[in-house]
């Protein structure tokens, strides 16, 4: 672990304990439920995409990165600042040694540049171990990206890893028990916001905004399509059912669920929420995000009173 074995032996490095990047302090959005986790972190993950949903497990490729640091100035004041630990670090070390430790950061003041220090996926079980091959610290002349240096593609993955979107409920008409060859209404509540977006920002630097809005929803009757007829015209949230309305968005059963396991069909609708890369074109693309939700519907035979659109 490279990274970690300079940390030891050579110093600590510190960022600015007043700017440690995020809302909560660690470059990480609330709710710790999407795929990504950053640590040693500036980034700071923002919108309402990072909380109050769901994630479909997207991972950022690469676990472990460099990010922009600190200029020459405030580099050099971190360091010296940590002059009790070092010492703590290295009991049997002389001043001249911690000296010739500083003299690497003295040696840039004034010239042009800044240090990138290293960042790694905490959610990515290979993250700390990524991080641990890294340099703690790497300077870098202006207008350039050093190797694992972080660049928007990147950055766009790590928003990419915190979106999540809304876990939606099945509602159903017939509510309780359907019937065969009786329509039943199929529509969603819990979606909220058809848009969904997050922006990952390197104050100062750069940022990047993924997007996901609501597309389509899929329905899967959870059964042979022998036995059920799906109507897929839902829009985004299905249709509710309204006395007297067009059957558009639902399944009409066409065999009981008596002889199915545990004498129900589990219906799934699917919701797909295509993502793009606000204002910019990167060359590869998202594949949607996809969240499911199930419902158990018992069906049985048609009763004489049982009228359409009733339950």
């Amino acid at each position: 672990m490279k990274g970690l074995i300079s940390l030891l032996t050579t110093g600590l490095l510190l960022l600015d304990p007043a700017d440690p990047g995020g809302p909560r302090g660690d470059g990480f959005q609330d709710g710790r439920t999407a795929g990504v986790k950053l640590s040693n972190s500036k980034i700071v993950i923002t919108g309402n995409g990072a909380r109050g949903g769901t994630t479909d497990g997207y991972q950022i490729q690469r676990p472990c990165w460099y990010e922009p640091g600190p200029d020459a100035t405030n580099m050099l004041k971190t360091q010296q600042d940590v002059r009790d630990y070092w010492f703590r670090m290295h009991p049997d070390g002389s001043e001249e040694e911690f000296q010739k430790f500083l003299k690497q950061f003295k040696d840039k003041i004034g010239k042009p540049g800044r240090w990138w220090t290293p960042a790694y996926n905490d959610a990515d079980p290979k993250g700390r171990a990524c991080w641990g091959g890294l340099d703690p610290f790497v300077w870098v002349p202006p207008g350039t990206t050093p190797p694992a240096g972080i660049t928007f593609e990147q950055l766009a993955e790590i928003a990419r890893a915190a979106l999540t979107v809304p876990q939606p409920t099945i509602k159903l008409n017939p509510d309780a028990r359907s019937y065969v060859n009786l329509p039943t209404w199929v529509w969603l509540d819990g979606i909220g916001q058809p848009r969904r977006s997050v922006t990952a920002t390197i104050p100062g630097v750069m940022s990047a905004t993924v997007v996901a809005t609501l597309d389509s929803i899929k329905i899967d009757p959870g059964t042979t399509p022998d036995r059920a007829e799906v109507r897929g015209d839902c829009g985004t949230s299905g249709k509710q059912y309204v006395k007297g309305g067009q059957f558009t968005c639902g399944v009409r059963y066409l065999h009981a669920s008596i002889d199915w396991p545990r004498q129900v069909y589990v219906l799934k609708v699917t919701t797909v929420w295509p993502v793009r890369v606000a204002e910019r074109v990167v060359p590869f693309q998202y594949a949607p995000v996809q969240v499911d939700a199930t419902r158990d519907v018992p069906v049985g035979e048609v009763q004489s009173d049982v009228k359409p659109g009733e339950g």
